[in-house]
């Protein structure tokens, strides 16, 4: 099974093909979904915080207070760096586990979509690499409009930011979203028809045989960690 990572910029519209892939019935494992599940009530991510930031972090219905576990962790390094240090291994095992459901149910590809996989490291560990892109013109404009925002405060929080630029160069294949909806639909599509190529039939393979997916998966983390992507696809 091909694992195919999907990222993008803020305001760069990978939500949107995520959900158009949802739509095709591809099977997608959504990093941000997860990161919420993992502290829900009863999980060990939530004991953990809860047991570090204290019970005060915690909605009356037992649920994390978000805005309040924030503003404690706003400025503040060590406890930033600890809650990353739950929340993130709880993630990864997350989508560790959903791509092996889909695995398992015979999928041919799935689709991690996870904002950070540049800079979190993990597009060494999918087979593909896909960045949802626009114009910087384009990018700013969109998160003006979406946030309300002046074109200042909107142009410090993407130079905070990695550059969609330099997240392309990590890309097997790049999304253009700088057009319409109907543009960016007709462009999913060449996606999806450019994965079924590149799957192929080998697929069934790694599903018949595991120990052929289990060696493809080994050649191709060797590949990630020795180099970038050299050459870029348009889908």
């Amino acid at each position: 099974m091909l694992v195919v990572g999907l990222t993008g910029g803020i305001a760069t519209g990978k939500s949107s093909v995520s959900n158009l892939l949802k739509g095709k019935q591809i099977p997608v494992v959504d990093a941000d979904i997860l990161a919420r599940q993992v502290v829900d009530p009863g999980t060990p991510a939530l004991t953990k915080i809860v047991s570090f930031f204290g019970p005060e972090i915690l909605q009356s219905d037992g649920t994390l207070d978000r805005k309040k576990l924030g503003s404690v962790i706003f400025n503040d390094d060590v406890k930033r760096r600890k809650l990353n240090s739950i929340v993130h291994p709880a993630v990864r095992r997350a989508m560790l586990w959903g791509v092996i459901k889909h695995w398992l149910r015979g999928s041919k590809y799935c689709i991690l979509d996870v904002p950070l996989l540049i800079e979190g490291g993990l597009w060494k560990l999918v087979g593909q690499v896909v960045v949802v892109h626009c114009s910087a013109e384009v990018q700013l404009e969109r998160l003006m409009q979406r946030d309300s925002s002046s074109r200042e405060d909107a142009t410090s929080r993407l130079n905070s930011q990695l550059a969609i630029a330099e997240k392309v160069q990590y890309a097997d294949r790049v999304v253009d979203n700088s057009g319409s909806v109907q543009d960016l639909e007709a462009h999913v599509d060449e996606l999806v028809e450019s994965l079924d190529r590149d799957v192929g039939w080998t697929w069934r393979l790694s599903w018949v045989f595991p120990p052929w997916g289990l060696l493809s998966g080994i050649w191709m983390l060797g590949w990630r960690m020795l180099s970038r992507p050299k050459t870029l696809k348009r889908a």
